[in-house]
């Protein structure tokens, strides 16, 4: 492929020469799960990205920027992506992978906490010896020592107060949308590793009795429906007022999922708790002990671009995903939030918890790992 060369003014933070970079050759390296990368260097990332600091639509954040020069594991290809912007659908990436202990710590986007993993383009890598060791990513630096370009497009160009980022720009890096019903998308999964063949199967099958659920809620009296036309696997809230418990739990304390149906006791007929919703995903953790990795005060609205406040409990637990079994297998491996009440305190001493880029916060986490995340079988 044809090398090009674009002139960057923006390596120095002060933009005052003009330094010319030569980008890496378009890569398509189809990385599999578990195969070693090293990150380029940032000049030669900055000479692939446009003048809205991006790739293909895909910024490259100044979060990003300690990851240059250092290895990593392939944690999932990111063939495809959940729309959380104009969704519930699935959209198709491209060339793009996640890397296993590469999480965006919110530096340079109002301190955002919601810990989304980060999108990298094939071209911004290098396959390397699977022997080679890895290194620790550096501390992210003052974001005044970072490129210009980066710094510049963490804000959306028609609304200061907006962030701009990877998960708000989802629907220009994959602007294709995927059906459901279409199998390319499931058969890639499998070809690519990222799951097993039994698991893409559980997985197209529990898409179709979720579609023929809500269409029996739309269009068949309530005697023919199963299970009332609740989605697979069957949680559903009745309540109009929602309870709130505060426990005031803190980073390293040791907690424990409440039983399925003491949490239903707390939903609403949306399945929300004071407009908090309880995500399938999460039922997988029902009766699991895990550490409190931090409270949630504020994300950003990916629809949006705005910085949401939250005012009541919100926390993330360690080692807790989302591993997309009832979201057509998204790789994506997002942080499920949790209310309070919703958990129970395990009476021990708190345990630090280090709020780092990991993958998904889950150190010795059993089932939550590359190879369990990989097959993602029950």
């Amino acid at each position: 492929m044809t090398i090009t060369r674009r002139e960057n003014n923006n390596m120095a933070g002060s933009g005052s020469s003009t330094q010319v970079a030569v980008a890496p050759p378009r890569a398509q390296l189809n990385l599999r799960p578990g195969e070693r990368v090293r990150v380029r260097p940032l000049d030669e990332i900055m000479a692939t990205l446009d003048q809205h600091g991006a790739l293909d639509g895909l910024p490259f954040m100044p979060e990003m920027t300690p990851y240059c020069g250092k290895t990593f594991t392939v944690w999932r290809r990111a063939d495809k992506v959940c729309d959380t912007i104009v969704g519930p659908y699935m959209r198709q990436m491209f060339d793009t992978v996640h890397l296993a202990e590469a999480r965006c710590d919110g530096a340079a986007h109002g301190g955002c906490q919601a810990g989304c993993m980060f999108h990298w383009r094939e071209s911004w890598l290098e396959r390397v010896d699977p022997h080679e060791r890895s290194n620790e990513p550096a501390e992210l630096g003052p974001v005044g020592d970072l490129p210009s370009l980066l710094v510049e497009n963490t804000r959306q160009p028609h609304d200061p107060e907006a962030y701009r980022c990877q998960a708000t720009q989802m629907l220009e890096a994959a602007p294709i949308r995927l059906r459901w019903w279409d199998p390319r998308p499931w058969w890639r999964d499998v070809k690519s590793g990222n799951v097993t063949g039994r698991a893409a199967v559980r997985g197209y099958a529990i898409q179709a009795f979720n579609k023929l659920q809500g269409f029996s809620r739309r269009y068949l009296p309530p005697f023919l429906r199963i299970k009332g036309a609740v989605k697979y696997p069957f949680v559903q809230g009745t309540l109009t007022k929602t309870p709130k418990e505060t426990l005031d739990l803190q980073p390293g304390e040791l907690v424990e999922v409440r039983p399925l149906a003491e949490i239903e006791a707390t939903l609403n007929h949306d399945n929300k708790n004071r407009g908090l919703s309880f995500d399938r995903e999460s039922i997988r953790y029902v009766g699991r002990q895990a550490r409190v990795l931090r409270r949630v005060d504020r994300i950003i609205d990916e629809a949006t671009g705005r910085m949401n406040h939250l005012g009541s409990d919100c926390l993330i637990i360690e080692g807790f995903i989302c591993e997309g079994d009832y979201h057509e297998l998204c790789p994506r491996s997002g942080f499920p939030y949790w209310r309070e009440i919703w958990l129970r305190r395990v009476e021990t001493t708190p345990t630090p918890v280090s709020i780092s880029r990991s993958v998904n916060g889950s150190r010795g986490n059993g089932d939550s790992g590359p190879d369990a995340q990989r097959h993602r079988e029950q």
